[in-house]
């Protein structure tokens, strides 16, 4: 569980194709720039006129790639990764990009997001077919790898069909880079217009951010169902699957994944939370001294609830900001501070007052729980909590870890109930409507699954037992061969 306990993203995606620039810094950047949704590994893979080479190792991209390690990633373009673990666990064959040979050829991939039928595309590849991984990124690397079609725009667009969940991937192949979402899309890619004394470049990212730290001028997002081809000659946009009519872009990417100065769909993510605060203050006014975030992913909501209600705005956690992953692990002692490691009340601020807390999520409860105590131990009186989220009652299958039904607080307990639990004087969650006023898109634009446990991408009940079911798969094929 992580100190905030959060739904954790899947990753973040790159690619660039640009000959007079050193692709793999600028890959290096914009994975940088899409940090926030992955932590566990990072990787690069660069085309020197059709050799690939790619760098992969699990921590931050800080800390896998150095002056040295760049400089030794020479080519014409480019793609990256940076993952939080959906399918498969943390280790190192499970960070990408992912590497398969294809036509005598190295193909590399990177993906965002959950395939659903991975039963079913085994059982296309054989039984011949070894994964090095317990990913599903590396079975569909494998698909395209084996796709008969020798130009990889005709294997791309044989393979997506036969592909169910949700997918955006990027993909380098010869030196072209290759982008492409599931007809839903419900994960983010977009396209970026980087122009230098050389020309015109094109890239590919998750986020709109990813492109403005590299210099590229957002253009547009990659639409469901299409696939934009990269060449040195520019950009091809192909509209291979037709898009669902119903879409499923996951609507917490609004709420909590995307970074707040990245633009998805044409919306500013920050204003959108912004409303979303207001609409809670609307809809749940609370009689209070001052509005706090839980920063970060809190701070414009609160800023929107503060403006709203009248009520002043103010700090009253402090985040550790030189927080990132680490493999350094507190002793006992250290473990029972918990949640202080990342965030500290500012006692001369909060004493005496009645707060509204606004946060974006809870998920089980628990850091939630030390948050409350910590502000009454500073000197709060009263601490209301605001959510500008529904609550979380249903397992994300799409490329989020949230938890089993089992572990979500909203699906066990009514709201009452987690008001008690976590120790707080009143708790209110926006409203799916309100939710939907603040984004300002219709509700059939989304993906709500976690909120109303409609899913619009129809999951197997197998899939639905563990995130680790890959690894299952190899333990159950390793002891067939044991046995004969």
């Amino acid at each position: 569980m992580s100190l905030h306990d959060k739904p954790e993203e899947a990753c973040g995606i790159f690619g660039v194709v640009a000959s007079n620039r050193e692709v793999s810094r600028l890959a290096f950047f914009a994975l940088f720039a899409l940090q926030h949704r992955g932590q566990e590994s990072a990787g690069i893979a660069v085309s020197d006129n059709g050799h690939l080479t790619a760098i992969k190792d699990m921590g931050l991209v800080s800390q896998v790639f150095k002056e040295e390690t760049l400089k030794s990633l020479s080519g014409q373009a480019a793609i990256g990764h940076v993952r939080y673990s959906t399918t498969g666990s943390t280790r190192w064959a499970n960070a990408q990009p992912v590497c398969v040979g294809r036509n005598g050829h190295t193909l590399a991939l990177a993906h965002n997001g959950n395939i659903v039928n991975t039963a079913e595309l085994r059982e296309e590849l054989g039984n011949g077919l070894k994964l090095s991984s317990t990913s599903d990124s590396e079975l569909l690397a494998a698909i395209i790898a084996t796709d008969p079609a020798e130009d990889i725009r005709d294997a791309v667009a044989n393979v997506m069909p036969k592909v169910r969940g949700a997918f955006s991937v990027v993909i380098l192949s010869q030196g072209t880079v290759v982008g492409f979402r599931d007809p839903w899309g419900v994960r983010p890619l977009c396209i970026g217009r980087l122009e230098d004394e050389a020309g015109v470049h094109y890239a590919l990212a998750s986020e709109s951010c990813g492109l403005d730290i590299i210099g590229a001028t957002f253009m547009q997002d990659v639409k469901p169902g299409e696939m934009a081809v990269i060449t040195e000659d520019g950009l091809e946009l192909i509209q291979v699957m037709t898009p669902s009519k119903r879409r499923g872009m996951c609507i917490f990417e609004y709420i909590y994944f995307a970074r707040p100065d990245s633009v998805i769909d044409g919306i500013t993510i920050s204003q959108a939370r912004n409303r979303m605060g207001e609409e809670l203050a609307r809809e749940f006014p609370a009689d209070a001294d001052m509005v706090i975030p839980v920063p970060d992913t809190g701070t414009p909501a609160a800023i929107g609830f503060a403006r709203a209600s009248g009520i002043p705005y103010g700090e009253g956690l402090i985040k550790n900001r030189y927080v990132g992953r680490t493999f350094i692990q507190p002793d006992n002692d250290l473990r029972q501070h918990g949640i202080r490691v990342k965030l500290n009340p500012l006692a001369a601020a909060i004493k005496g007052k009645r707060l509204v807390v606004v946060d974006d999520s809870i998920v089980r409860g628990n850091t939630t729980h030390k948050i409350v105590r910590m502000l009454y131990d500073a000197g709060a009186t009263e601490v209301h909590l605001r959510i500008s989220s529904p609550p979380i009652t249903h397992p994300c299958f799409y490329g989020i870890d949230t938890a089993t039904s089992t572990q979500l607080i909203a699906s066990e307990k009514s709201i009452d109930e987690i008001r008690r639990h976590v120790g707080a004087t009143s708790l209110e969650y926006i409203t799916l409507e309100g939710l939907q006023r603040a984004v300002g898109m219709p509700k059939e634009s989304f993906c709500r699954a976690c909120f109303t446990g409609n899913y619009p991408i129809e999951v197997p009940d197998q899939l639905k037992m563990s995130k680790h079911r890959f690894e299952q798969v190899e333990q159950d094929e390793a002891e067939k061969e044991k046995v004969s």
